[in-house]
């Protein structure tokens, strides 16, 4: 009896030795589960799509599918220059004399144009092109547009994925794209935002006064190297070439990518590919956009428009009775409120091209058409000097000072009329910080040349405009050095 209790307490003692090595093992994580055994995560995801969302999703990757295929990568070499005389910087000899840039481009015919930027392949030796299939080829540079920041190359090659070309009238703000290129070297890279702008201008990305900027701006991240690359909508249509990124001084994207309107980039391709340049036309005006204090003293019932501030002399729109002072507000039907609306607009047009322009002159609409001329027919306007002195004018009334307003003016001399090369005026001597005439960009040394459209001799003429116009807008016409003219509205108080 005594035996089989020892026996069975020592059993007891082994499974008891047993069960606790077990716990000491697993516990230690001395003994693993199988792979069948591991279960990882939950087991189902937190949201379940609906079909929208599921279809919303699905748009993304069918655009990324269809339209990559058609966007290429663009290697460049190009010629350094040297900035520096040889005898003080002798180093320079020993650098590369040529350097190696990248960008993007989008195939637009199954023979192989494809359109870029200007500055992808500007001054460039030599063009290479990948394309998405991991085929490279020479390209040659078609022709290039420096005012639109466009060019065109082509390789030799067939039966090309080709992109859809779209309409960029259509964008709306808020609209998703999606940005495809090849930044920072990195082929083939997608980027998904909105439309933040259309018609943004005055970036000053193009130095030239006869610059076309009117760019869609998005917050799709742009990076250098997609320069060229194609900005698209959810229907996989291409409505903007990418050209440009907001940035301060790191050189990369910090919020909004910048694109050249599809339909401006249309038409110049088929410029370039039938004559190796652009024969584009011009109206020959120089134009500014109304404000407020404009408006209301030109009789407008709300800013609109943009006003003509001066004329080319011999010009397209001086031929077709447009005056200075003139508010354009209609091109072929489309209603221009920004400087670049119009330039644009234009820019797709060649010389020859006729357009109906909309004006408000004199408180009435009246239409003119205007055929387009090129621009090395048009030089700049040059008022005619009037070298008579009118010194009864001159010497009275030869300052004032309306403090109403922040503005300080004098009479010119003889010898200002010359070098301004003006008839008459009176000129800002002053203008006092954060006053009106501040908030309305006059600036020293600027000729008010008219005021309500009435002509100032002195500083008495202005000052009897403005006491008549008190508690209303009155039009400015102002000169400057150059002899170019501006407009400006301002309020002045009762």
């Amino acid at each position: 009896m005594k035996s089989a209790k020892g026996l069975f307490g020592a059993f007891a003692l082994i499974l008891i030795g047993v069960i606790f090595g077990a716990v000491l093992l697993s516990g230690f994580g001395l003994v693993r589960p199988t792979i069948e055994d591991i279960k990882l995560g939950a087991g189902s995801p937190p949201v379940n799509l609906d079909a929208d969302a599921t279809a919303f999703s699905k748009a993304f990757i069918e655009v990324a599918e269809k339209v990559t295929p058609a966007i290429v990568q663009i290697s460049v070499l190009s010629e350094r220059e040297n900035p520096h005389d040889d005898f003080f910087f002798p180093f320079f000899k020993e650098m590369p004399k040529e350097q190696r840039g990248s960008g993007s481009g989008i195939i637009i015919s199954q023979d192989g144009y494809i359109i870029t930027n200007n500055h992808v392949v500007e001054n460039a030796s030599r063009v290479d092109v990948g394309l998405f299939d991991r085929r490279n080829f020479s390209a040659k540079v078609i022709g290039t547009d420096p005012l639109t920041d466009l060019a065109v190359i082509k390789i030799d090659a067939d039966n090309l994925p080709t992109a859809y070309l779209g309409d960029s009238d259509d964008l709306k703000v808020g609209q998703w794209v999606m940005a495809i290129g090849n930044p920072l070297s990195l082929a083939s890279t997608v980027t998904a935002g909105i439309v933040s702008a259309i018609g943004r201008g005055q970036l000053n990305l193009i130095r030239d006064s006869y610059g076309v900027e009117n760019f869609i701006q998005t917050d799709a991240v742009i990076n250098p190297g997609n320069s060229g690359g194609a900005l698209v909508d959810l229907s996989g249509a291409v409505v903007g070439v990418n050209s440009a990124i907001a940035t301060k001084g790191t050189g990369t994207y910090i919020g909004y990518g910048f694109a050249i309107p599809i339909n401006l980039a249309k038409a110049v391709a088929k410029d370039l590919i039938a004559h190796g340049s652009v024969s584009r036309g011009y109206i020959g005006v120089l134009i500014g956009e109304v404000d407020d204090a404009m408006a209301k003293s030109l009789g407008l019932e709300k800013p609109r428009g943009i006003i003509v501030q001066d004329l080319v002399k011999g010009g397209a729109a001086e031929e077709a009775d447009i005056k200075v002072g003139d508010v354009i507000l209609k091109i072929d039907g489309r209603e221009v409120n920004q400087a670049n609306q119009l330039q644009s607009y234009v820019a797709t047009k060649t010389a020859g091209t006729n357009v109906t322009l909309t004006i408000f002159r004199d408180g009435k609409e009246v239409q003119r058409t205007v055929e387009l001329k090129a621009r090395d027919i048009e030089t700049k306007s040059e008022p005619v000097v009037d070298n008579s002195e009118k010194d009864n004018k001159e010497n009275s009334n030869k300052s004032a000072t309306f403090d109403e307003i922040g503005l300080s003016v004098r009479n010119i001399t003889s010898q200002e009329k010359n070098k301004y090369n003006a008839v008459n005026g009176v000129i800002i001597t002053e203008v006092k910080p954060y006053s009106k005439a501040y908030d309305q960009r006059l600036i020293q040394g600027l000729l008010i040349v008219e005021a309500d459209k009435q002509k100032i001799e002195n500083v008495g003429d202005l000052k009897t405009v403005f006491d008549q116009k008190k508690g209303a807008a009155v039009l400015l016409k102002l000169q400057d050095a150059e002899g170019v003219t501006q407009f400006r509205g301002i309020e002045i108080p009762k």
